[in-house]
C-alpha cells in the first residue's frame, strides 16, 4: 500500500511538473497583440504608456496581450532572432519610433509623444513614408489652435513675432497662411546657428506678442532664459509649447500631455484591433492643456484663466 501510493504521488509530481512546462512552452509561443515600446523610462513615457493601457483594458483587450519593453529590449529581441509579431507597434519617443522604422517583419507602427521635426527626421534616415503601415501622432499643435490662443488671450495683438530654425523654416508658409487667415502680422526672422539666435530676437520683439514653436536649435535649455528674460525687458508676452517654459517666465503654453496622447494612441489601436482602417497621414494632438504664468499675467495687468481659456478654444475647434 505505501509502495502504490508513492508510485502515484511520483506521477502526480511528475505529469504537475510535465504540465508546468507544457504551460511555460505554450506562454513563450504567445504573441501579443499590442507591443509598447518605451524611449526611456521617464515619468513622460511611463504616463502615456499607463493611459494607453488603461484605455485598451477599458475596450476589452486583455492586459496579457499587450506588452511592454524599451528599445534596448527591442534591440535585444531583435539580434536574438524572437522580435515579437503582434498586431502593431506603438512607439513612444523618437527613439523608439527610430528602431521600430528599420525593423524586420512588416508590423504596423503607430508613434506618439514625438515632435513633427524629430519624426521627419526618422523618415528620412529610414527611408519610410507615412502611410497607414507607419503613421504618427504629433505632439505640435496646429498653427491655427496656437494663434486662436495669442487671440483669446491678448485680443488687441496684431503682431506676433517668431523665430524659425532649421526644422521650423520648412512650415513657415503654412504659418504665415494660418495668421493671414486670422488677421494676424507676422514679424519673423531666421536662426541659422546657435549665435544668430539674439540678432534674431531683436527683430522680431517689435511685436506684440512673441510665439515660441518647437525648434531644437532656436528654444532649448540654453537659450531659453536668455530669450525670456529678453521678451520680458521689452514687454513681449510669450507663448510657448511646454509648461516648463510657463514656469520660467513665458505666459501661455499650450501643450498635450503624456496621458492625453496615450488616449489618443489608444483610439488608433482601438481601430486597427477592429480591423477599421487607420489615416494615411500623421495627424496632430486632439485634446491638450493651457498653463498660464500668473505673475507674468499680473505684470502685464492681465487676468487670464487656464481652464477657461481650454474650455474656449475647444469649443471654437467643435471638440467635445
Amino acid at each position: 500500500m505505501r509502495l502504490t501510493r508513492l508510485l502515484l504521488i511520483g506521477l502526480w509530481l511528475g505529469l504537475a511538473g510535465w504540465s508546468a512546462l507544457a504551460q511555460s512552452q505554450v506562454k513563450l509561443q504567445v504573441q501579443p497583440r499590442v507591443v509598447i515600446v518605451s524611449s526611456g523610462n521617464t515619468a513622460a513615457y511611463s504616463d502615456a504608456a499607463q493611459s494607453l493601457i488603461a484605455q485598451l483594458e477599458q475596450g476589452g483587450v486583455s492586459p496579457y496581450d499587450i506588452w511592454q519593453m524599451n528599445v534596448a529590449d527591442l534591440l535585444a529581441q531583435q539580434t536574438a532572432g524572437k522580435l515579437p509579431r503582434p498586431r502593431l507597434f506603438v512607439a513612444l519617443g523618437t527613439e523608439a519610433s527610430a528602431a521600430l522604422a528599420i525593423a524586420p517583419g512588416g508590423t504596423p507602427v503607430l508613434s506618439a509623444l514625438v515632435p513633427r521635426s524629430s519624426f521627419e527626421r526618422v523618415l528620412r534616415s529610414s527611408g519610410r513614408k507615412v502611410s497607414a503601415q507607419f503613421a504618427a501622432i504629433y505632439l505640435d499643435q496646429p498653427f491655427a489652435r496656437q494663434l486662436a490662443l495669442v487671440q483669446l488671450a491678448l485680443p488687441q495683438a496684431q503682431r506676433v513675432g517668431v523665430l524659425f530654425g532649421p526644422d521650423s523654416v520648412a512650415r513657415a508658409a503654412m504659418l504665415r497662411a494660418t495668421a493671414m487667415a486670422k488677421h494676424l502680422t507676422l514679424v519673423e526672422a531666421s536662426v541659422d546657428a546657435p549665435d544668430g539666435i539674439f540678432p534674431a530676437l531683436q527683430l522680431v520683439l517689435d511685436s506684440d506678442v512673441l510665439l515660441a514653436l518647437a525648434d531644437p536649435q532656436v528654444y532649448n535649455s540654453n537659450s531659453i532664459q536668455n530669450i525670456l528674460l529678453s521678451a520680458l525687458r521689452a514687454k513681449v508676452p510669450m507663448v510657448a509649447f511646454s509648461p516648463a517654459y510657463v514656469r520660467a517666465g513665458a505666459l501661455l503654453s499650450l501643450h498635450t500631455t503624456p496621458v492625453q496622447a496615450g488616449h489618443q494612441a489608444a483610439a488608433w489601436v482601438t481601430d486597427l484591433l477592429a480591423d477599421r482602417p487607420w489615416p494615411s497621414a500623421a495627424v496632430e494632438p486632439d485634446d491638450f492643456e493651457v498653463s498660464v504664468n500668473v505673475h507674468v499675467a499680473r505684470a502685464l495687468g492681465l487676468s487670464l484663466d487656464a481652464p477657461t481659456l481650454r474650455l474656449e478654444l475647444r469649443r471654437l475647434e467643435h471638440l467635445p
